[in-house]
Formats: structure tokens, C-alpha cells, sequence
């Protein structure tokens, strides 16, 4: 054993399994019959994104999204700087 961590080891910011972020991301429109929404980030890129953990959802929510999964629904803005 060298004493250095093992390259995958835990990083707070990102997944070990896939090396992804979770992005916090405004919904723009819905495919409900598909469970996709297509989403913004803050910097105005668009995504289309899963949303059957996190359904029901309305234009105008905000959600984190990890691997085009919606994984949680966040307070309005609440991902924004104050």
C-alpha cells in the first residue's frame, strides 16, 4: 500500500460510481405520458430529464438532477446565491 487514497475513493462532490454531479435545475416543460421534463440549469443549458422519483412536478419547480435522473425536488431557487 502506497498511503495515497485509492483513485475512486469518496469525494464530497461527486458520485463515485459514475463521476457525475447533482445539478440543481428549473423545469421548462413537461412529458408526463413519457415521465421526462425537460430542464434548465442556471447558466440556461436544457436537459431532458427522468422524473418518476420525483413526480408530480409543474413547470417552474426546481430539482436536483444527477445522471438525467430527478432525484429530489428543491424550495424555489433555493440552489441560488443570495
Amino acid at each position: 500500500m502506497s498511503g495515497r487514497p485509492h483513485a475512486y475513493a469518496c469525494k464530497p462532490d461527486h458520485c463515485i460510481t459514475c463521476g457525475d454531479d447533482a445539478v440543481a435545475m428549473t423545469v421548462v416543460r413537461i412529458d408526463g405520458a413519457r415521465g421526462l421534463a425537460l430542464c434548465e440549469d442556471p447558466d440556461g443549458a436544457r436537459a431532458t430529464v427522468e422524473t418518476a422519483l420525483v413526480d408530480p412536478l409543474r413547470a417552474g419547480d426546481s430539482v436536483l438532477v444527477h445522471a438525467a435522473v430527478a432525484i429530489a425536488v428543491l424550495e424555489p431557487h433555493a440552489w441560488e446565491a443570495t
